[in-house]
């Protein structure tokens, strides 16, 4: 990681040197280097460089995290540095250029897979949604709004680190700001410099897979002469002779219009099966027709290691602070009963069960549950649904605050304590709260789906849609 922060630095004062050289950045005439080149190695010497400091003062998963999204950023300058000296390439050809940044993109969201036990959760989310914005570069004609969506995907998760850490860790505010200015100076770059698409050179060699070209150094080397073209496609063989002979004479055949017919023999009336029901008790093979396509079985995998993973262990567990109710499957009697106000509860791909949690507890997660029921006391901070469905939760004591997320299906029992509950939903659907009422029943209402915006003259004004019918 020392490395490289110092190679960071290096890059920096490279830059600084060529500026102080002839006006060079000024006017963007440094041999050998794109423009926009130089800017994307401006915005890696600078918020991307703030962000790899602070993640590295940070330490852990989030760390190895920042080197693994440094990695993919280095792909994506490689990329424009072939883009600043080729043509733009067939599509087939730009897919193969673009696997080194989809594979890193994969990569980095891997990881927040393999670690959502992690104290840092919540950090490795904020940047595992907003890293295909490194995609961009894909995404014509308005690649800039495309980054713009994906930083805002992240905002739910850099918003419970803010409110987690505000008065307690100014370090982690310090991150999420650098993180976030990241994705801000790139859509500031997009639109200077690749507003409708990523801006190939107008000279030079087409693009290929082949095509490597390496990164250009920021102090204005010349690039090196391009490689050699790609071996010529291998001689044709005889049965891609005789297939091309086959579609001859197929083509042939069809050109001779109606004349195509005359070969056919007429059927007569004694021959029809529907006119002449002996031919059906007549015995002999039947024939049947063609056998539909069916797409072969894969071949058995040689590497055992290569098979499906075995499934994860069911776990009810308190770790540390955090209790961990992770792959619960038909479980209905799972109880949490022994609390404390500083605890939290992770509740992690749960399945056709029911949690009840006793006591005052801090915050609950739910996070990809199916079918889950959770019955709980007190909360004094906040209940989170997130990416679940059918979920049904029942407050027995008070919540300040219930916050739907990604989910479809959501049924809310309040209590006469929680009444003045806030229930804060996204991108989530069939949502309804249940509101007491004297008799001990029920009164069903559903949280609204559809709205209406529109410009009042100064600002837009939203609100709620009711379907009529």
């Amino acid at each position: 990681m020392e490395r490289l922060v110092e190679r960071l630095e290096k890059a920096v004062e490279r830059l600084e040197t060529v500026c102080q050289g002839s006006g060079m950045c000024a006017d963007g005439s440094s041999k050998g280097v794109a423009q926009y080149v130089q800017a994307f190695d401006a915005l890696l010497a600078g918020p991307v460089a703030e962000y790899i400091k602070i993640s590295k003062e940070v330490g852990g998963d989030v760390q190895k995290h920042a080197e693994m999204v440094h990695a993919g950023l280095m792909s994506e300058r490689a990329l424009l540095v072939m883009a600043s000296q080729h043509q733009q390439p067939t599509e087939s050809a730009f897919s193969s250029l673009l696997k080194p940044i989809s594979e890193q993109i994969q990569v980095v969201q891997n990881f927040r897979e393999k670690n959502r036990g992690s104290k840092l959760f919540n950090h490795l989310s904020a940047v595992s949604e907003s890293i295909p914005a490194l995609g961009w570069v894909a995404m014509a004609p308005k690649p800039g709004p495309y980054v713009k969506e994906m930083t805002d995907a992240a905002m739910f998760y850099t918003n419970r680190i803010l409110k987690e850490y505000k008065d307690v860790d100014k370090k982690q505010v310090d991150w999420v700001k650098a993180y976030l200015s990241i994705w801000t100076e790139l859509q500031a770059y997009i639109k200077e410099y690749h507003t409708t698409g990523l801006a190939w050179s107008k000279t030079g060699p087409v693009a290929t897979e082949g095509a490597k070209s390496p990164p250009a150094a920021p102090g204005g080397a010349a690039p090196p002469p391009p490689g050699p073209p790609p071996p010529p496609a291998p001689a044709p063989t005889s049965s891609s002779t005789d297939d091309s002979a086959s579609r001859s004479a197929l083509f042939a055949q069809i050109n001779r219009g109606e004349g195509i017919t005359s070969g056919l023999r007429h059927v007569s009336d004694d021959m029809k099966t529907h006119k002449n029901p002996a031919l059906k008790n007549q015995g002999g093979p039947v024939r049947s027709g063609p056998k539909p396509f069916t797409a072969p079985k894969p071949a058995c995998n040689a590497n055992p290691s290569q098979k499906t993973s075995p499934k994860a262990p069911a776990l009810l567990e308190l770790e540390g602070k955090k209790w961990r109710v992770e792959n619960q499957e038909n479980a209905t009697n799972l109880v949490i009963s022994d609390t404390e106000l500083k605890q939290v509860a992770y509740v992690f791909k749960c399945t056709n069960s029911t949690l009840q949690i006793k006591g005052k507890i801090n915050s609950i997660t739910l996070d990809n549950c199916k079918k889950l029921g959770l019955v709980f006391d007190d909360v004094v901070g906040i209940v989170e649904i997130i990416n679940s469905r059918d979920i049904k939760v029942q407050v027995m004591g008070k919540v300040p605050t219930i916050s739907i997320n990604k989910t479809d299906g959501c049924h809310v029992y309040l209590s006469k304590n929680s009444l003045d509950c806030e229930i804060v939903s996204a991108k989530s659907s069939e949502m309804n709260v249940l509101i007491p009422t004297e008799g001990g029943d029920f009164t069903e209402c559903p949280v609204p789906e559809q709205f209406k915006t529109v410009w009042n003259g100064q600002k837009l004004v939203t609100t709620v849609t009711e379907i009529a019918g």
